[in-house]
């Protein structure tokens, strides 16, 4: 047996989707500490800094020395405190839904989501690039599963069409995590009317950050939304927003919640303060907004094939031994973190270098990236590689 798993990693060794994080000893702002040296980080969700922020962090350790470290059970025991039911109340009135579910992680939320709302009768439409939890999650649940060309409401027009899905689910993310760019939520919600249509939308990478005071961009179209607090909440675990009545349905039918230790109410109350400080975090929004603008100009200027509406930006590199040697070569010459997404996080073939920008990130920070990135780029040619460009050619 262990010869198998030996075999398996000596494969992703050679096909260049070996996996091996470089360890992290503590992180100040932009910047992470690789062994002893500073390293520039564009590999984090922490889009509005909140993650080391010194309040937010003052607040949640005070949570814990007031309420403890555990729930010690499952929300079905003894585990469902009036902390936790409050909080859960105050995210679904902030962002606009009847009530909401808290969970340990985005994973875990999305196993419950699609496991216990549908089944072998559902249908479920899916974008093809949503994230890998989703996939796990529609595979659990044993429903009829169909996808669609990413981002495109026509052909999922077509597919509602070919199965004659009436009242079928459509699963979507509204700001994509690998290729950063939006859903097109109006064109949903033609189909939605049109064809009483269940949405499920991931917004984990939009919440905090996207619509009015980070109220994400799908409410109108979501019939569940799904956030979490480990990026632009500076935080972790988290969240489920639905009607009151899917919450009950939850609480009886749910595995995933059902049998895992609830948060701590420690947890909640944090939840609560993250809540309050990403509310009344519009400059930081806007400074995100400029910034991220600001790299994507620099990176399509510079002739890279670049993806992405808001704070995710993706360099298309095509080859995956290729993102990779970049990716190490930015970390170990140039002392930048940037993450070589590769399959099956994206498909097979189309590696990019995923951006993570962040509200700490300045202009300079921007162009040193960049710059770094082009002086990479001329060694590979020399080399006789090229990477993916605006025209498509390259990607080798």
């Amino acid at each position: 047996m262990f010869d198998k798993f030996k075999d398996a990693v000596h494969v992703q060794r050679r096909s260049g989707l070996y996996r091996n994080p470089p360890r992290i000893h503590n992180r100040h702002g932009q910047y992470v500490t690789i062994g002893n040296r500073k390293v520039l980080n564009f590999a984090s969700n922490d889009y509005l800094g909140l993650g080391f922020d010194e309040k937010l962090r003052q607040r949640v350790a005070a949570n814990f020395m007031k309420y403890g470290t555990s729930s010690s059970s499952s929300r079905l025991v003894s585990g469902n405190y009036t902390v936790i039911n409050e909080a859960e109340a105050i995210f679904a009135d902030y962002f606009g839904y009847e009530d909401a579910i808290f969970f340990p992680s985005g994973y875990q939320a999305n196993l419950a989501v699609f496991s216990t709302l549908f089944d072998r009768d559902s249908i479920l439409l899916f974008d093809k690039h949503v994230h890998a939890s989703c996939v796990k999650g529609m595979s659990l649940s044993r429903a009829s599963l169909y996808g669609y060309n990413h981002g495109s409401m026509d052909h999922l027009r077509r597919r509602i069409e070919r199965v004659m899905a009436v009242g079928a689910a459509v699963v979507t993310e509204s700001l994509f995590s690998m290729d950063g760019d939006f859903l097109d939520t109006k064109a949903l919600l033609d189909l939605k009317k049109e064809f009483d249509l269940f949405c499920v939308v991931d917004e984990a990478h939009a919440f905090g950050v996207s619509g009015k005071r980070g109220k994400g961009i799908a409410g109108d179209v979501a019939s569940v939304a799904i956030g979490t607090l480990g990026k632009a909440f500076g935080l972790f675990g988290a969240f489920v927003l639905l009607s009151s009545a899917l919450k009950e349905y939850f609480f009886n039918f749910s595995s995933p919640l059902i049998y895992t230790t609830a948060l701590p109410e420690a947890h909640a109350a944090s939840a609560v303060d993250s809540l309050e400080t990403v509310s009344l975090s519009d400059d930081r929004r806007t400074r995100l907004k400029g910034v991220s603008a600001y790299m994507r100009g620099l990176l399509t200027d510079a002739g890279f094939h670049v993806t992405g509406d808001a704070h995710i930006v993706s360099v298309l590199i095509g080859d995956e031994s290729l993102c990779s040697f970049i990716s190490e070569r930015l970390l170990q010459e140039k002392a930048i973190l940037v993450l070589s997404a590769r399959y099956p996080t994206v498909p097979v073939n189309r590696a990019v270098l995923r951006i993570g920008m962040t509200a700490l990130h300045t202009e300079k920070d921007a162009r040193y990236f960049v710059n770094s990135l082009k002086e990479v780029q001329r060694h590979i040619e020399k080399q006789g590689h090229l990477l993916c460009g605006r025209d498509g050619h390259g990607c080798r």
